[in-house]
């Protein structure tokens, strides 16, 4: 599986390295056109305000919702769950408007209040080790949207058809299990598209 990360500001390098813990093949993704090439695609963590306006300048907000509704799979973290949301708490404008969630940014407090914590994620057997920096938190989902994991009683990892966010860092660990996961929904939207 070819799994894309969006190479525009963020943790590029870490997320390519578990995709391939994970058993994919991370492909940095600085060009549209390059969204042909991937059967998935992962939109890190950083500045969602900066993200959101590279992506605009470079003709991906349009080429990222194509991409979706094409049936490909999109994991955004962090600031890349941000991007994903169709209603954002405060001054800031949706980018991708994809999923049925409203988000609260900075919702843990500053970087000095980054921590770090097991959590249980539906679908993934045992607790996965999560790294919280400057997280945002999915304040309120429709049903379409299936929560997979919450943090004393928020919600912090959330599913939506070919669509899944998460609130931590999974690619600061060596835990590669939510990559694993994002992979066999990569394979599972090709399958269905042969």
């Amino acid at each position: 599986m070819n799994i894309g990360v969006l190479a525009l500001q963020g943790a590029v390098a870490e997320h390519i390295r578990s995709i391939e813990l994970a058993g994919g093949q991370g492909i940095p993704v600085k060009r549209i056109e390059q969204l042909s090439e991937i059967d998935g695609l992962i939109i890190p963590g950083g500045e969602s305000t900066t993200i959101g306006k590279l992506m605009r300048k470079y003709g991906f907000i349009e080429a990222i919702r194509e991409f979706a509704n094409q049936g490909k799979p999109i994991f955004g973290t962090c600031a890349g769950l941000i991007v994903l949301a169709e209603r954002l708490e405060g001054v800031e404008e949706p980018h991708l408007a994809l999923m049925d969630m409203t988000v609260a940014r900075n919702a843990f407090g500053r970087q000095r209040e980054s921590f770090e914590t097991d959590l249980d994620v539906k679908g993934i057997d045992t607790p996965l080790r999560a790294v919280f920096i400057r997280a945002p938190l999915i304040k309120q989902v429709s049903d379409k949207v299936e929560v997979l994991s919450e943090y004393k009683g928020e919600i912090v990892t959330a599913k939506q058809g070919n669509l899944l966010a998460s609130s931590y860092h999974p690619e600061l660990t060596d835990d590669y299990r939510l990559h694993e996961l994002f992979i066999r929904m990569a394979q599972e939207a090709r399958a269905a598209h042969l």
